[in-house]
C-alpha cells in the first residue's frame, strides 16, 4: 500500500511504530552480542525488505535525485555512530534508561539546528535544556549509592553522545526525505551506509562477530524487521502528518514503554532517583516539542 494511503490514519500508525521500536533495546539484550555486532546485523537484516520497498517506490515515482541519496548516506554514517553508542549505553545503564537518554535528541536537534542552520528554537525548547540536564545527572547515579547499571555514569555519557549522533542523523535524513510518498528509499540508503559504517568500525575495534549463534541471529532478525523496517517506516510515514503537539506526546510513549518492558522482561530495576531522572527527561522532551512551529519529523530512539 502506498505511503500516501497509509498516512491517512497517522495516529494508529505512529502508536504501532512506537510500540514496535520500544522493544529494540530489549531484543538487542536478548541477542547477547557485542554492541557493534548488534548494530551491524540490525542494519544488515533490514536491507532486503527495505530494498524491495524502495525499488517499488522508484518504479512508481522515478528514481530519487543523486543529491538526496548522498545526503541519506551521510545520515547513515551518523546512524552507525548512534547505534554503537546506544548499545554501549544499554550495556552500562540498562535498556530502559538508555532509551530514555537517547531521546535527549529532541532537545539536541533544536540546539544543533540553531547552531548549524540558524533556526532559533522557541523559548520553551531552551527552557527544557536544564530540565533534561537534571534528568541525565539523576540517571547517572552520581548523587546516590547503588544506582542501577554496571556503570551508570558511563552509561549516561554514552546516552548523551547517542543523542548527539542521533541528532545529526535526523537532521540529515530530514534533508534526504522531503518526498513523503517514498519513505523507504532514504531509509534504505541510510541503513546500508550504517551497516557499512558499523562493519568497518567493528573490524578496526575487533569486536564484530560475523558468525553469531543461531539464537542470536534469530533475535537480530526480529530486531531488524520489527524496529528498523516496520517501526521506522510507520513512524516516518505518520509523524509529518500529525500536529507537533500531538506528535510530541505520542513520542514519549516509546521510551516509557521501553522502561516498563525492560522491567518486566529483563528484570531491570532502576532506583527511585534514576526513575525521577527519566521522568525529568520525558517532561523536558514534551516541553521542547509541543511548541514546535512545524510537524515533528523525528522518530523516537531507535
Amino acid at each position: 500500500m502506498p505511503a500516501t494511503a497509509l498516512g491517512k490514519r497517522p495516529i494508529p500508525l505512529v502508536l504501532a511504530g512506537a510500540l514496535a521500536i520500544s522493544f529494540s533495546a530489549i531484543l538487542y539484550r536478548y541477542s547477547e552480542v557485542s554492541p557493534t555486532t548488534g548494530a551491524f546485523f540490525r542494519c544488515l537484516w533490514a536491507l532486503p525488505p527495505l530494498w524491495l520497498i524502495a525499488h517499488l517506490e522508484d518504479r512508481r515515482y522515478a528514481p530519487r535525485p543523486r543529491r538526496a541519496r548522498v545526503i541519506a548516506w551521510t545520515a547513515g554514517v551518523f546512524f552507525a555512530a548512534d547505534l554503537i553508542l546506544w548499545h554501549n549505553a544499554i550495556e552500562q545503564v540498562g535498556a530502559g534508561l538508555a532509551t530514555v537518554l537517547g531521546n535527549t535528541q529532541v532537545v539536541l536537534v533544536a540546539v544543533l539546528a540553531w547552531a548549524v542552520l540558524g533556526e532559533r528554537p522557541p523559548r520553551a525548547a531552551l527552557a527544557s535544556i536544564p530540565i533534561v540536564g537534571v534528568g541525565v545527572v539523576l540517571i547517572s547515579g552520581v548523587l546516590e549509592e547503588g544506582a542501577y547499571g554496571a556503570n551508570p555514569a558511563l552509561g549516561a555519557v554514552f546516552g548523551v553522545l547517542t543523542g548527539i549522533a542521533y541528532s545529526g542523523f535526523l537532521l540529515t535524513l530530514r534533508e534526504a526525505g522531503g518526498d513523503l510518498r517514498r519513505p523507504a528509499g532514504p531509509l534504505f540508503d541510510a541503513t546500508l551506509a550504517s551497516a557499512i559504517g558499523c562493519g568497518l568500525y567493528g573490524a578496526l575495534a575487533g569486536d564484530l562477530d560475523l558468525t553469531p549463534s543461531l539464537g542470536a541471529t534469530g533475535w537480530l532478525i526480529v530486531l531488524a524487521l520489527s524496529s528498523q523496517v516496520f517501526g521506522w517506516l510507520l513512524i516516518t510515514i505518520s509523524l509529518p502528518r500529525l500536529p507537533a503537539a500531538l506528535s510530541s506526546v505520542m513520542l514519549t510513549f516509546q521510551p516509557l514503554c521501553a522502561v516498563l518492558f525492560a522491567a518486566l522482561l529483563l528484570d531491570e530495576s532502576p532506583s527511585q532517583v534514576q526513575l525521577l531522572g527519566a521522568a525529568c527527561i520525558l517532561a523536558g522532551l514534551i516541553v521542547a516539542s509541543v511548541t514546535r512551529r512545524t510537524p515533528v519529523l523525528e522518530p523516537a530512539q531507535s
